[in-house]
């Protein structure tokens, strides 16, 4: 696995290498990661399971990519690829350096390759026909494609003029036991019955929609007294929004909380009632998996990929507009409201029966709202019952709790939860990752004058300039083998895997052990210590 973006960076890309990287290991393959130093994080270090990731020191240009150097990596990808023996190579990310580069020599030293991609991009602007002309150049000679959603392989097929039977659709997935809902008798505290809170996670730049949430949050909270914003992640647009907030004097209800760890996001979204993404482009929105699994209802611009993530009945669909940003969160908000005062009368046991007083508990809730319609995308072709039946005092919490799941499913958290753990698995994507593999390593290794050929078709200067660098890549390659014979390079020793599973099956066993020892050692015989020592 190739790619300038992973850990201790935080993204998309980074979880989906990482997890990916996880389940084929326990599927009995080697897996080495190879991305740039962050830091003073670098040389070789290994992660849980035995993942083994080199950090190799480079230079960075710009949002943790690396700087282009075309052969001057060479050397540290054919020492690692030698020493780990490695027999496919898979690059993640069409911005990131390292991933080309790894592929461009890995295809001169007769490896198999495979590419990720994981973004949309355009045809008109100056970067993206840059961007779409070198991906043309790496995807002319590469075993298979991958995308994170179908959307984003129509993209890429017309991006790298491709045959679409060499691209495959695969998503990306979470970990469903990261993210669960809080209990319900924990949802109604003091401070969430005060306020609706709307939970905004990503990286603060313009292809998120920054400049739209700017200009949307000012009109939510004067539309919605009860509304607050709780916002995470960094980025240049921060700016943006810090002023909005004291032009606005909002700033008790809009919290900026900068930079989020992967272990912090789901303390996050357990704090909000609704997600609101805003993005301009995506090819697959992982945030919005998440929230979804926590139990939060989910705004989400109709952009890309994101219709292909989740349900219709999960998630409200807006334009990238202003205007429409705000009607559906006003509708979302309304949603939110009348979820709470179920599960309030779920909990208090005394279900109101009265329609007029459900309406006017929801007016109270919402007021400086804006009239709108209960028949949101939520409750579309489904009867939700708002009143509970009674259960018999036999019945213990749980019986409740399940009873009353199944008679608001389509709104309720856990409902939601159980959704999503239904839909995502990276054991599922591991496995049908592996199947790409199985494809790729039985491909036939074309000669030198074949790989020219697919080069030379990338355009009319372009690719002749592609032929050139392939051309010396393989002399390059030529050099090395001559200097330093791949025969002299140590293999590297591989991890334990099935030591180290064993280990951490009896590892619990063996600290009870050790516990029981010493108290028995302290507290029964005295003199047994001197015995242990």
């Amino acid at each position: 696995m190739v790619s300038d973006f992973f850990y201790p960076n935080i993204g998309g890309v980074e979880s989906h290498v990482y997890n990916n990287s996880q389940c084929l290991i326990l599927r009995g393959h080697k897996v080495v990661v190879v991305t740039h130093a962050y830091g003073k994080r670098n040389g070789v270090r290994y992660l849980a399971g035995g993942l083994k990731v080199y950090y190799v020191p480079a230079p960075l240009i710009f949002g943790q990519a690396s700087l282009p150097t075309f052969f001057c990596t060479f050397a540290i990808f054919r020492n690692i690829f030698i020493r780990e023996r490695i027999e496919i190579v898979h690059g993640h990310q069409a911005f990131s350096t390292f991933c080309h580069e790894a592929i461009l020599h890995a295809r001169a030293m007769g490896l198999k390759t495979v590419f990720t991609d994981h973004s949309l991009l355009g045809f008109a602007d100056a970067s993206g026909i840059l961007m779409n002309k070198l991906l043309k150049f790496t995807l002319s000679d590469v075993g298979h494609v991958i995308c994170v959603s179908h959307t984003s392989k129509e993209n890429t097929v017309l991006r790298a003029a491709l045959d679409p039977r060499f691209v495959s659709a695969i998503p990306n997935a979470i970990v469903p036991e990261y993210f669960e809902p809080i209990p319900l008798n924990l949802f109604l505290t003091q401070e969430r019955k005060k306020w609706i809170t709307i939970v905004v996670l990503s990286r603060l730049v313009y292809r998120k929609g920054m400049d739209l949430l700017t200009v949307a949050i000012p009109r939510i909270c004067q539309m919605h007294k009860n509304v607050r914003f709780i916002i995470g992640g960094e980025g240049p647009k921060r700016v943006d929004l810090e002023q909005m907030r004291e032009k606005f004097t909002l700033q008790d209800r809009v919290i900026l909380i900068g930079e989020v760890l992967a272990s912090e996001v789901r303390s996050i979204l357990i704090k909000g009632d609704i997600f609101l993404n805003t993005s301009l482009t995506e090819a697959f929105c992982i945030s919005i998996v998440e929230a979804a699994s926590c139990g939060l209802l989910v705004v989400s611009t109709k952009v890309g990929g994101i219709p292909e993530v989740l349900p219709e009945h999960m998630l409200t669909f807006a334009k990238p507009d202003e205007n429409d940003i705000v009607e559906a969160i006003s509708k979302t908000i309304f949603v939110a409201v009348k979820r709470k005062s179920q599960i309030e009368s779920f909990l208090s046991n005394q279900p109101s029966t009265d329609p007029v007083k459900n309406d006017q508990t929801v007016n109270n809730h919402s007021e400086n709202s804006t009239t709108l319609s209960s028949n949101t995308t939520l409750y579309q072709n489904n009867n939700i019952s708002t009143t509970p039946k009674k259960q018999p005092s036999s019945i213990n919490f749980n019986s409740k709790l399940n009873s009353f799941t199944s008679q608001i499913d389509f709104i309720s958290p856990q409902s939601f939860h159980n959704q999503v753990k239904s839909m995502y698995s990276w054991h599922n994507i591991a496995y049908r990752t592996e199947i790409v593999y199985q494809k790729v390593i039985n491909l036939p290794e074309p000669p030198l004058i074949e790989r020219l050929r697919l080069y030379y078709g990338c355009g009319r200067v372009a690719g002749k300039l592609f032929c050139m660098v392939a051309v010396v890549d393989y002399l390059l390659m030529i050099l090395f083998e001559t200097i330093w014979p791949s025969s002299k390079i140590e293999i590297a020793p591989d991890f334990p895997t099935q030591s180290y599973k064993k280990v951490v099956f009896f590892l619990p066993f063996l600290l009870f052990s050790i516990f029981l020892i010493n108290l028995l050692t302290q507290y029964s015989f005295p003199y047994a210590r001197f015995y242990f020592r």
